[in-house]
């Protein structure tokens, strides 16, 4: 109880003297960020698309045809202030390089854009539309944004006939521009200066090549005249776009410095009401904070811990550590009522044991999303809500889902993610609403171990996602696998382990150490994600009989096809037999050989990639499948089967 009452107090000191003082700053509003080295960890820059980091630097898309990727600083930027009509003086400089990879053909873009808070990547943005518009918005008076391209492509229809810099104003089309010729400078280092001068409104960008030392003056490009009050909203987002088209080239990011300064000036008078507003409100807090105090000692004796105050404190906790986060951030209900016709059953993309999940469109920031709805009747949804906003909140990856936003309250409890147009894995696979191509499930597979791999082995702590299914796959626009649904992930001591957390997911994708002992590990997110392969093989359900006439498993169908050498008869007969059957051979044998009984022989999701990757050699298997090992449960207790968390992909179809 002194604990509490001294620490009250000291708080309750601090509060009376810096609280008072606080009327008496200034208004000013500046940022100024420098990063010389892009590491995955910090959370400094919001990565979407294709966009990663690697070796200190950024790639932006891959190197291949119909890519993008965006980086963009992870928190907002005012750019001018409502209230006095003020505009920040601003300038950015960022080094790249474009690399048109020796061919004759290349293409299409690299930008840097202004855009409002939470604009992310538009549907069929690829190539000509620079990754930031396509063919409805590209000129439509609703758009809020300004970019600096370096365009690469001559588009005639709404480019000049050359490759070229230009300042585009709410639109694909240069306000000014001025010719240039990415394939003269391919793999050399540009440095670029973006400068806004509010008292002239005048933003200018500056170009070098090559030049040590370098500055903003060296080579003015171009200028164009604009008040960013009447195109950009107060605040806004900050980054970079790579895109390919039909011909392919490479765009990486070395470098970014960023200063902005904002300043409304005060005037005599209202200095004076504030001086006088402080010292009003200087007594007051004195007796305000000193009757807190009294009533927190009273109310922290008085009180019995219960689980609803526990519920409380975890959720006061949640919203602490998410408003310090750079991220998601925090909706108002009614915009997410608004986004989805007050979550109307014609919204509803799909239900399950712990809520439903509707299709929205989100005003505000000029978005489709995707938001679940926790069933309040849902004790276990709640936890779930709460491990997933703590674990997801932190993590970025171009395979993972993004969650954009939340919101709760004592009663309501809803995760805003970015929307999936081409739904689930599961949904192409299982229920038929498209035939994937070869290529296509090629690419979700190392797509899927890329994520893995990123939540087993690049994160700052350890993540094991315990239900790694073809429901929780998501596909993008450009069918890229996004894993989803972290519910029922843990954070896990590299050194320690997970400790025993009873069980949870989805029968049929478990590992058998993991249904044994409920006790999930990397191991066991292994042995999921093999199961997973090979329904990307195959096209059968995990969860379903393989055939009728027999009670097989779908792992040990197919290693029953593996003894008789007839891997390739359990493709998946949709596919015509249009397929690379070196590499159908090499996502069989990684399925078996992560699905196998013993945890111990199975592949770290590293040894995954390289033979996915043809990096390593294929596993040296047994042609008949071991027998499984029993693991007694830890301190020969029972395993408790949840209800609540043991599925059968119930949202399937629809997720």
């Amino acid at each position: 109880m002194a604990y509490f009452s001294s620490s009250r107090c000291e708080i309750a000191c601090i509060f009376l003297f810096v609280f008072p003082s606080l009327f008496l700053l200034p208004i000013s509003e500046s940022l100024d960020f420098e990063i010389t080295s892009f590491v995955s960890h910090e959370k400094i820059i919001a990565y979407s698309g294709d966009a990663v980091p690697s070796s200190g630097a950024i790639e932006l898309n891959r190197v291949d045809i119909v890519r993008v990727g965006h980086a963009k600083y992870a928190d907002g930027v005012q750019i001018w202030d409502r209230k006095s009509g003020k505009l920040s003086d601003f300038t950015t400089h960022f080094t790249f390089v474009i690399d048109t990879l020796n061919r004759s053909t290349y293409g299409d873009a690299f930008a840097f854009f202004l855009a409002p808070v939470g604009f992310q990547i538009p549907p069929n943005s690829v190539g000509q539309y620079i990754g930031l518009f396509n063919s409805t918005n590209y000129n439509s008076p609703q758009n809020q944004m300004i970019v600096v391209e370096f365009d690469t492509v001559a588009n005639t229809w709404i480019d000049p006939p050359y490759g070229h810099v230009g300042i585009n104003i709410n639109s694909l089309g240069s306000a000014n521009f001025t010719a240039w010729n990415a394939s003269f400078h391919s793999g050399e280092s540009a440095d670029a200066w973006v400068s806004y001068n509010a008292t002239t409104q005048m933003l200018s960008l500056s170009l070098r090549y090559g030049a040590e030392n370098a500055s903003p003056n060296d080579n003015t490009v171009l200028s164009y005249k604009v008040d960013l009050s009447e195109v950009l909203p107060e605040w806004v987002t900050i980054g970079f776009s790579g895109t390919t088209g039909l011909f392919m080239e490479k765009h990486t990011l070395r470098y970014w410095k960023f200063s902005s300064s904002l300043k409304t000036a005060q005037k005599r008078d209202e200095d004076i009401n504030r001086l006088k507003l402080a010292s009003l409100i200087g007594p007051l807090c004195v007796l305000v904070v000193g009757g807190m105090v009294v009533y927190a000692i009273f109310w922290r004796r008085q009180r019995k811990p219960t689980q609803e105050s526990e519920d409380r404190v975890s959720l006061t906790s949640i919203n602490d550590d998410l408003d310090r986060e750079i991220g998601p951030k925090r909706f108002p209900l009614r915009d997410l009522a608004l986004a989805t016709n007050n979550f109307s059953d014609e919204q509803k993309l799909g239900e399950g044991g712990f809520g439903c999940v509707y299709k929205g469109y989100l005003s505000c920031e000029g978005i489709m999303v995707a938001v679940k709805k926790i069933s309040q009747s849902s004790k276990q949804g709640k936890k779930e809500y709460m491990t997933e906003v703590k674990i997801i909140s932190s993590l970025r990856h171009r395979n993972l889902v993004q969650l954009i936003g939340w919101y709760h309250d004592e009663t309501q409890f809803l995760l805003v993610y970015e929307f999936m147009p081409n739904c689930s894995l599961a949904s192409h696979l299982f229920y038929k609403k498209s035939v994937l191509n070869w290529d296509v499930r090629y690419t979700i597979a190392t797509g899927l171990a890329s994520a893995l791999l990123y939540l087993h082995e690049e994160c700052e702590q350890c993540v094991v996602h315990r239900d790694i299914k073809a429901s929780n796959i998501m596909l993008d626009s450009g069918f890229n696998a996004k894993l989803g649904d972290f519910g029922l992930a843990r954070l896990m001591d590299n050194e320690l382990g997970l400790k025993t957390t009873g069980l949870a997911g989805t029968l049929g994708y478990m590992a058998p150490e993991y249904a044994t002992t409920g006790k999930a590990s990397k191991e066991s997110d292994v042995y999921s994600f093999g199961v997973v392969a090979l329904e990307i093989a195959c096209g059968k359900k995990a969860t379903d009989k393989v055939d009728p006439d027999s009670d097989l498993g779908l792992v040990e169908w197919v290693w029953g096809l593996l003894g008789k050498t007839e891997l390739l008869s359990g493709v998946d007969q949709l596919l015509n037999k249009e397929f690379d059957a070196k590499e159908v051979e090499r996502l069989m044998m990684v399925g078996l050989w992560c699905s196998h009984p013993d945890r111990n022989l199975r592949p770290s999701i590293h040894e995954v990639i390289q033979v996915l990757k043809f990096q390593g050699a294929l596993p040296n298997l047994p042609l008949k499948m071991p027998v499984p090992i029993y693991y007694a449960p830890p301190d020969g207790s029972e395993v408790s089967f949840s209800s609540a968390t043991m599925t059968n992909s119930s949202m399937d179809m629809v997720r």
